[in-house]
């Protein structure tokens, strides 16, 4: 089949290169000149293990190509689908669909016969119907379906949760336009993945129930954590013992400095905003939203704690600033609310992270940038690792303690064991560990 993608950025790029990969013909389209350039030039505008390789082979097998045209993306298109960006709209914390609604009124003007429209784009309930009513207005002629087919990626793992997903997801109301989705996603039906087809917006909430869902997960783990370091107990047993509940499961139980990323922040705002709007409050998602803000901010505190109540005049190595490992995403990661406060509270921060060090610079002021981990800790006072990359998982611990000042380590991922870093001569802190 044909598929012409609105927007390049993390969703339409990897859904498209995916498509493509799965054997479907593939126009993806951006207004940003220089991404368009940039992709057809070979160069990834994100960072996302596996993607490189996998543009660079449906381009070469000619299923794959980049342009600025939308009309030429969607020339013979059977699906168009609308993955631009939804952010929260400053002010109110709605979504921002500004995006979605251009988009819709571009496509509208370019149909040429019956053209499915699919929404793969983070939207509140209701979105669909509003598309529908641009299309319909701007071409009132127009032989169309509506679809909503939220996606569920996880960053560093995108690929793999495209090709082999818990679940699809597609709402709509046209035999047309499932005929269209079953042909798409055929690739997945050979492996058994369960499709789930309904209706549009019930869709539609899902993406933001899930995501609302994992996003309590980890805000409850966070508490609990809180709880084990003042009563004495192991948040990671705690959550290894709760996680063997089958109704429970042990996913998004580990404990840390909260949440971040382009979804659960924008998505739980927004679907609590929307649930105000009707009259029907989401009490407990108003709660993980303000508590996974606090815990951000208390973080820097955390640290400040862990040596001796000042880091006035301190160096500080800070380990990670992407929100989690394996991406260069920096949208709301902690690291973003902890630098910041250690800075106030007289700390001079050297940091290094695998991939987002480029990104950061556009966050961050009056920070250095090191090489490599160690460089980062070399004369530092202390060590705070806030994004678990793997390679920070095994570090050299006798050269870390060379290396330091002070054989402070604050770990907000937990990635070491307590009685090794007691026994290395460090002086360790953790999330909700004795």
């Amino acid at each position: 089949m044909r598929v012409a993608m609105i927007g390049t950025g993390y969703v339409g790029l990897v859904s498209g290169v995916c498509f493509a990969d799965f054997g479907h013909t593939v126009v993806c389209v951006d207004k940003d000149a220089r991404k368009i350039d940039m992709l057809n030039q070979g160069q990834i505008p994100i960072y996302e293990p596996g993607l490189e390789s996998l543009v660079a082979k449906n381009v070469s097998e000619k299923r794959l190509s980049f342009t600025l045209d939308l009309a030429e993306a969607m020339a013979g298109a059977d699906a168009v689908f609308i993955a631009v960006g939804t952010p929260s709209r400053r002010g109110d914390g709605h979504a921002d669909l500004s995006y979605i609604y251009a988009a819709a009124e571009e496509v509208a003007g370019l149909m040429d016969g019956f053209t499915t429209v699919v929404t793969k784009s983070t939207v509140p309930v209701g979105t669909g119907d509003e598309i529908e009513a641009i299309i319909k207005k701007a071409r009132p002629d127009a032989d169309f379906c509506v679809v909503s087919n939220p996606e569920f990626l996880r960053e560093g793992a995108a690929i793999d949760d495209f090709k082999r997903p818990d679940r699809v997801v597609v709402g709509l109301n046209d035999p047309r336009a499932e005929t269209v989705m079953k042909q798409l996603y055929r690739p997945l039906y050979l492996n058994e993945t369960p499709i789930l087809f309904t209706n549009r917006r019930t869709s539609e909430l899902i993406k933001y129930a899930a995501n609302a869902f994992l996003a309590t997960k980890i805000t409850f783990i966070n508490e609990m954590a809180d709880l084990c370091e003042k009563v004495g107990a192991n948040v990671q047993e705690v959550s290894r013992g709760i996680g063997l509940d089958g109704r429970i499961g042990k996913k998004f139980l580990n404990a840390g400095p909260g949440y971040g990323g382009s979804c659960f922040p924008k998505d739980t705002l927004a679907v609590v905003k929307t649930a105000q709007d009707v009259g029907a409050p989401l009490r407990i998602i108003e709660a993980v939203e303000q508590v996974n803000k606090d815990r951000k901010k208390s973080m820097a505190q955390k640290v400040i704690a862990a040596c001796g109540g000042s880091v006035d005049g301190k160096s500080i190595a800070v380990l990670g600033l992407a929100f989690k490992p394996n991406t260069d995403d920096m949208r709301d990661a902690p690291s973003l609310d902890i630098i910041p406060a250690l800075q106030a509270a007289g700390a001079s921060i050297t940091a290094f992270d695998p991939e987002s060090m480029g990104e950061a610079k556009h966050h961050f002021k009056d920070i250095t940038y090191a090489d490599d981990s160690y460089s980062c800790i070399d004369r530092a006072d202390a060590v705070v690792i806030i994004t678990e990359w793997d390679q920070f998982r095994a570090l050299d611990l006798t050269r870390m303690k060379a290396a330091l000042k002070a054989p402070i380590i604050i770990d907000l991922r937990n990635i070491y064991a307590p009685e090794e870093m007691a026994a290395k001569g460090f002086q360790y802190t953790s999330i909700g560990r004795p």
